[in-house]
């Protein structure tokens, strides 16, 4: 499932998915609009996870479940031992964006 930066973004994204596909568009003009519509994915420090899982006031093992990753994990990301990779840190992004309530 994709997740948009709004809805707008979302019917906008849609539209031109359709003109992509009756190949109105090309596939150039399709990725500069999933860059502009879906929501952008970037590292976050450790002190930005430990305050992102603070803000939504949740322990490491509550927001461990949320993110489907074991609470180890959390607390190494928080440490900085690992960083987030692959559906994590976009979960992660998500939850910068909109809050835990995003991945409920």
């Amino acid at each position: 499932m994709k997740r948009y930066r709004s809805r707008i973004a979302e019917a906008v994204h849609e539209a031109m998915a359709d003109l992509h596909v009756a190949g109105a568009i090309d596939k150039q003009t399709m990725r500069a609009f999933d860059a502009r519509c879906l929501t952008p994915v970037e590292e976050l420090s450790p002190r930005e996870i430990a305050d992102l899982r603070r803000r939504a006031g949740v322990s490491q093992g509550v927001f461990a479940h949320y993110l489907n990753v074991r609470p180890k994990l959390v607390s190494e990301w928080e440490r900085g031992e690992k960083k987030p990779s692959g559906p994590s840190l976009k979960l992660l992004a998500l939850v910068k964006a909109r809050g835990l309530e995003a991945i409920l």
